[in-house]
C-alpha cells in the first residue's frame, strides 16, 4: 500500500512510501483490539474504591430491640446496612483490575487497529519537521494545514521531540506520542493517525518481531 508524502503546509511533495502489508494490510482481528483496549482502560483504574462495612461502622453494639413480639423483623445492630447510618452491604473494596495479555495478542491487536485506520484511508505521513522553540501556534498551523484541528488526530514521532511534544501539549484533541508508545487504544480513540516518515521503520519493526 502506497502513501503520498505530505510536507507540514499539507502539499503533497511528490514522494510515495510503502506501507508493510503485514503490518497495515492485514485482515483486522476485532477480538483482539477489544481485549488490548479493555486491558489498557482497566490498568488505568486506580481501584482505591473503599465503602465501610457493618465491622467498620462506629456505633452501639446493644441489641435494638427485643427479639420477639415486635410484629417486626428481628434485629441486632444499628450497625447493620438496613438501617440508616448503617455499613454498606457488598460495598466496593480495593482491587486491582489489570489482567495479562500475551505479547502476541498484543501485537496482532495493533496490527489490526493500524490495518482499520489505513482501510478507513484514516492514514496520513507527512515529512519529519522540527521547531526551533516550542510555540503552540507552530502546530497549529501544521494542523489547519492537514484539516484536522477539529479532529482527534494522533501524531507518531520516530524518536522524542521535546519541541514538537511541547507545542501540542495545550492543544485540545491532539496528542504527539513516539512509536514505542502506540498502544491499540490510542490508535482507535483518534479519528486521523498522523505518521512521521522517521516513525514508519520503528512501527514496522516493531510489530514485525
Amino acid at each position: 500500500m502506497k502513501v503520498a508524502v505530505l510536507d507540514i503546509n499539507g502539499k503533497d511533495t511528490g514522494r510515495k512510501v510503502e506501507l508493510s502489508a503485514d503490518v497495515f494490510g492485514i485482515e483486522p482481528n476485532n477480538h483482539a483490539v477489544y481485549l488490548d483496549v479493555k486491558q489498557y482502560l482497566a490498568n488505568q483504574r486506580q481501584g482505591t474504591h473503599k465503602a465501610k462495612e457493618r465491622a467498620e461502622i462506629a456505633g452501639s453494639t446493644r441489641k435494638i430491640k427485643k427479639q420477639k413480639g415486635t410484629g417486626t423483623a428481628r434485629a441486632g445492630s444499628i450497625k447493620s446496612g438496613v438501617f440508616k447510618g448503617g455499613g454498606r452491604m457488598f460495598g466496593p473494596r480495593p482491587r486491582n483490575y489489570s489482567f495479562k495479555l500475551n505479547k502476541n495478542l498484543k501485537r496482532l491487536a495493533r496490527k489490526s487497529a493500524l490495518s482499520m485506520k489505513a482501510n478507513d484511508k484514516a492514514i496520513v505521513v507527512i515529512e519529519d519537521l522540527n521547531f526551533d522553540a516550542p510555540k503552540t501556534k507552530n502546530f497549529t498551523a501544521v494542523l489547519n494545514s492537514l484539516g484536522l484541528n477539529d479532529k482527534k488526530s494522533l501524531f507518531v514521532l520516530g524518536d522524542l521531540n521535546n519541541n514538537v511534544y511541547l507545542s501540542s501539549r495545550n492543544l485540545k484533541g491532539t496528542e504527539v506520542i513516539t512509536n514505542s508508545q502506540l498502544s491499540t487504544y490510542k490508535i482507535m480513540n483518534a479519528n486521523s493517525l498522523v505518521l512521521f516518515e522517521g516513525s514508519l521503520e520503528g512501527i514496522e519493526t516493531n510489530l514485525s518481531k
